[in-house]
């Protein structure tokens, strides 16, 4: 249990009322109080989503509207391109991108999505980085854009090969959107948000929704069969995905090609592109990319059932004093019924079959690296 001090210091959610009456096991985190999981357990809620589906609540991530000064949603575009990577000026309306944030280094300040919205960008940034995200870009577009958090709304995340077939009941249009679509859709007659995404390798829907009427969908979701799921089977999901958890996988002194995101990278921004470069750490990430990185991360899975976990270092042999890169997310994988790490080594030893030892309550436990995703990915493209 939390002391009473340390409770009252977190924010809750719209759906705080709903977790604490689902039974969730409330814990703090990225300053919130916030479900690690519910009375069913974490495996269960796990393979209820690799199976069928579960709700999320990710209301805690930062919502933000960006639109440009001249009222041209190009104009935002371009004006984000000088923080990130990726080609925003080519997103269409109604889809949306995956992109960092870049510091001077090159490495990441933030993961985020942007979608374009017709007449502006909407933007979802992690919880623990949203006020710094807004703080960048007011220091940095101010004088073009206009940046509009919104904070009265929360963001529910409903995933699992059923998502369709449940979502459709309250927004027919849902069937239709594909894999990264996102605009603005009615909901159970109510205006949201809506984007075909998620972050557990299912295909599923991330809906933002007013806060409101938030427990309202929230619940009447959870009616048609579907499960609360915490953040227990959340981590579980996206790791057996191979997907990045910032702060852990990612963070300022990882580039997005040390990462292994140089496909969200588009040609347009790479050397020799009709925009390459003019993002902060250009010459370092374009660099890596025309040469390669001088490491990476990479799927590693332990021999035996003992999960490696976050923190443990990686060696080259049983019996090397020095270590040559470290585990950045590890536990048990229970889709595969067996245990599953990400981590980063040097190039050197990143080639898919070698084996390396990690150290685990004193000995060292071979490990494989392994392709990612450990479990396949089921986005309807």
């Amino acid at each position: 249990m939390l002391a009473p001090d340390t409770a009252s210091k977190l924010k809750q959610t719209p759906l705080h009322q709903l977790h604490l009456a689902r039974g969730g096991k409330m814990v703090p985190f990225a300053g919130y109080d916030m479900p690690v999981q519910y009375p069913t357990g974490v495996l269960k809620e796990h393979l209820q989503t690799r199976t069928h589906a579960g709700l999320f609540d990710v209301s805690h991530m930062g919502q933000i509207a960006l639109r440009a000064k001249s009222g041209k949603v190009e104009d935002a575009a371009l004006a984000l391109e000088k923080l990130v990577p990726q080609d925003i000026l080519a997103l269409p309306p109604g889809r949306q991108r995956y992109a960092q944030f870049t510091n001077e280094t090159g490495g990441i300040l933030d993961d985020l999505m942007v979608a374009n919205f017709g007449d502006h960008l909407f933007l979802v940034a992690n919880a623990a980085c949203k006020a710094e995200d807004e703080a960048h870009l007011r220091a940095h577009l101010f004088n073009t854009c206009i940046i509009e958090p919104l904070p009265d709304r929360a963001l529910i995340a409903l995933q699992g090969p059923d998502a369709t077939e449940v979502l459709a009941k309250f927004c027919p249009e849902a069937p239709a959107m594909r894999f990264m679509d996102a605009g603005p859709h009615e909901v159970n007659g109510i205006a949201c948000f809506v984007s075909r995404s998620g972050y557990t390798g299912e295909d599923g829907y991330e809906i933002s929704v007013p806060a409101d009427q938030a427990e309202a969908l929230a619940t009447a979701l959870l009616d048609s069969g579907v499960l609360p799921i915490g953040l227990g089977a959340r981590d579980s999901l996206r790791l057996e995905a191979g997907l990045c958890l910032y702060g852990h996988d990612i963070d300022t002194t990882t580039t997005p090609v040390e990462a292994g995101l140089t496909w969200s990278i588009q040609k347009s921004r790479r050397t020799g592109g009709a925009r390459a470069g003019g993002f902060f750490g250009a010459d370092k990430i374009l660099a890596q990319l025309d040469n390669a990185a001088p490491r990476r991360r990479v799927g590693l899975q332990p021999e035996g059932r003992a999960p490696v976990r976050e923190g443990a270092k990686l060696f080259a042999y049983a019996a090397s004093t020095d270590s040559i890169g470290s585990v950045t997310s590890g536990g048990f994988g229970p889709s595969i019924n067996a245990p599953v790490a990400m981590g980063y080594l040097p190039a050197a030893q990143a080639a898919d079959g070698t084996v390396v030892f990690a150290e685990l309550r004193g000995q060292r436990m071979p490990m494989r690296v392994s392709p990612m995703p450990f479990v396949p990915h089921s986005y309807k493209r």
